[in-house]
């Protein structure tokens, strides 16, 4: 999944009128609502009278400074004896390439992190062995919240006065877009150049399901919950379309603009060159698209031209993973004495840990709370950021964390940070806190929910199978005779229920946005937003990175803007079997984890859903968050 920018557009009169309406609409509930619920709905109303709108929040920007004078010569004597030892006029060099995880990795993980691809960056910058970074950029898998994130990164970089160079043996729209952020763009003669447009894809599998004798019985609340809609319908609904194509249109206007200022040139001209198809490399350098036609041994041989190497010495080089084990103390910027916890929360919600539970699978709401909770009783760490990339999930477990993370906001300051996709249940989450900063093009929102069953009666019809149930209780076949459909007083209280959990939701969503739950209303409905449209309907405070959400706890926190803080990551790795395994190279892993998953989602499926699914942006469908079922299913189609 995938999201845009923007900036709030109610100034202070509107924000005071909101309030007034939201103090009247309090006084008329209070009279219902639970004293505990009002402390923590006045809480959040507290927060709002002194919020201001997006310019008003600090911007998080980096800056950068040499250093110099003593701290110089203390990294010259560290760097003496620090380990990995890097040789002076080093190229930091690394593949974006594939899936990228929002987690920090164990040493022996498989595939690259958000968090460490950002630091590398950072102390690439400082680090006075480093003279270059040499990207190579191929087929990424990942949202553009990741992606809005990577670029700021490489631009930052670009401060210190160094130069990036990318070479894209193959290229797409994504690719590209964190191509034409670097100095210079080199493709070879081969490459696969695609720059066609954009996509939006909605998969059904109601065929499928209707051939092989499965019913799915789903009940969903809110029109846009697409959550649902691949088991139940043939084709998109006029509501999905509707949101679908006003992400595309966010996504692709944005990337335009990003492109068009990179190089230069007028967004017009960007689309028409689209439109005519062009994929021959040749004229992506005659029209400034890139920078040459050369292969990656004559890149590296201009590289050392460039920095001095001789022509029969070999180019110092350090990899991604090799450079991710420089600490940041060797070059003099480890941060200072105040704490900021970081708590990520990455994949579907879960409430407890199933035994099939793969390593690290998902967010796990017991071992989430436990480190809320932590940071909640720690007096040295003065404020917390959320850091989201879920698509949601068990709705029990999301309310659960939010009730945990709105306790720790009242004791200290907590500030949402949002990567990919903070949707549904990811959402549910990040209203908890006292600020939400979101990527412009992160997908947010989707406050509804969903739940369901299958009756798989004429499935077992067909393959010769029977089940009878014994029972007592009015509604104790509601879920467990999975042989037929429900009967009507079934279905309505299926449907009843379903509608309950949606108003808790909404409406919580509602006190903590200082929002009448009419208002509320209109922006929920299960719709997806882009961050930038989320800002302008007040679901967002800020748009920008987890550098933005730094710089606003410090503020909350009393912290002067100028005074470093030392980050403390609470979701650290642990280093597991199957990860060793895979980091050496077995494959079956993967298939095994897709099994486990597959395994828990038909175990753990009794319970309501806040999440978001069913949406493919090219080529989500790589993303961790994805249903595994119609994973098997195209593998299936595609093997037969």
């Amino acid at each position: 999944m995938q999201l845009l920018s923007a900036k709030l557009s109610e100034t202070f009169f509107h924000r005071k009128a909101s309030i007034n309406r939201f103090r009247s609409s309090l006084s008329q509930t209070s009279t219902t609502t639970p004293p505990s619920l009002q402390f923590q709905f006045q809480l959040r109303f507290h927060r709002h009278l002194s919020s201001s709108s997006d310019e008003h929040f600090p911007s998080g920007e980096f800056e950068f400074k040499p250093i110099t004078g003593w701290n110089k010569f203390l990294v010259k004597l560290k760097m003496l004896i620090a380990f990995p030892r890097i040789r002076h006029d080093t190229v930091y060099t690394f593949k974006l390439r594939g899936q990228i995880s929002d987690q920090l990795n164990s040493r022996f993980s498989r595939g690259l992190s958000l968090p460490q691809i950002c630091d590398n960056f950072i102390k690439a910058a400082y680090d006075p062995r480093i003279s270059a970074i040499y990207l190579h950029i191929d087929s990424l898998s990942c949202g553009w919240g990741k992606l809005d994130e990577i670029r700021r990164h490489i631009l930052d970089f670009k401060k210190s006065g160094k130069i990036v160079v990318a070479y894209v043996p193959s290229c797409r729209e994504k690719e590209y877009y964190l191509a034409c952020a670097c100095d210079e763009i080199y493709a070879p003669p081969s490459a696969y150049f695609s720059l066609f447009g954009l996509t939006v894809q909605a998969s059904f599998v109601r065929g499928i399901l209707d051939n092989i004798g499965i019913e799915p019985q789903v009940e969903r609340v809110g029109k846009y919950k697409s959550a649902g809609d691949q088991l139940t319908c043939r084709t998109m609904s006029d509501e999905n379309c509707e949101m679908l194509t006003a992400l595309l249109e966010n996504i692709y206007t944005n990337w335009l603009d990003k492109v068009s200022s990179a190089k230069g040139k007028k967004k017009e001209n960007i689309e028409n060159f689209i439109n005519e198809g062009v994929y021959q490399v040749d004229r992506l350098k005659e029209e400034g698209f890139i920078s040459d036609i050369i292969y990656d041994d004559e890149v590296i041989t201009r590289l050392k031209e460039r920095l001095g190497v001789k022509a029969n010495k070999n180019l110092p080089m350090v990899d991604y993973r090799k450079y991710s084990r420089v600490r940041k103390w060797t070059l003099g910027i480890s941060g200072g004495k105040e704490l900021i916890a970081i708590i990520r929360a990455s994949g579907i919600i879960r409430r407890v840990e199933s035994p099939l539970s793969a390593s690290r699978s998902g967010i796990i709401g017991e071992k989430f709370i436990e480190k809320i909770r932590s940071v909640r009783e720690s007096k040295k760490i003065k404020a917390a950021i959320i850091r989201i990339d879920s698509p949601g999930g068990d709705a029990l477990a999301s309310d659960l964390m939010w009730r945990e993370i709105r306790l720790l906001a009242a004791s200290k300051p907590v500030v949402a940070s949002m990567s990919d996709v903070a949707a549904s249940g990811g959402y549910y989450m990040a209203m908890g806190t006292g600020t939400i900063v979101a990527e412009s093009l992160t997908l947010t929102g989707s406050i509804g929910v969903v739940t369901g069953k299958f009756n798989l009666g004429k499935l077992y019809e067909k393959i010769g199978f029977k089940k009878e149930i014994i029972s007592r209780g009015k509604y104790a076949e509601l879920l467990a005779a999975e042989q037929r459909s429900f009967r009507p007083d079934e279905a309505e209280l299926f449907a009843k229920s379903a509608q309950h959990v949606y108003k808790q939701f909404r409406d919580k969503a509602a006190f903590s946005r200082s929002m009448t739950v009419d208002k509320m209303e209109e922006v929920a409905q299960g719709r997806v937003w882009t961050g930038k449209d989320a800002a302008s309907h007040g679901l967002v405070d800020a748009i920008g990175g987890l550098s933005r959400a730094i710089a606003i706890a410090k503020l909350k926190a009393n912290i002067p803007k100028d005074k470093q803080v030392t980050i403390v990551e609470l979701s650290r790795p642990n280093l597991s079997i199957p990860e060793f395994i895979s980091g050496v190279g077995n494959s079956l892993v993967g298939v095994d984890r897709t099994i486990k998953e597959l395994l828990e989602d038909f175990t753990l499926s009794n319970g309501v859903q806040a999440r978001m699914d069913g949406i493919v942006f090219q080529k989500l469908e790589g993303h961790p968050g994805c249903n595994p079922i119609l994973a098997l299913v195209k593998d299936y189609l595609t093997s037969h």
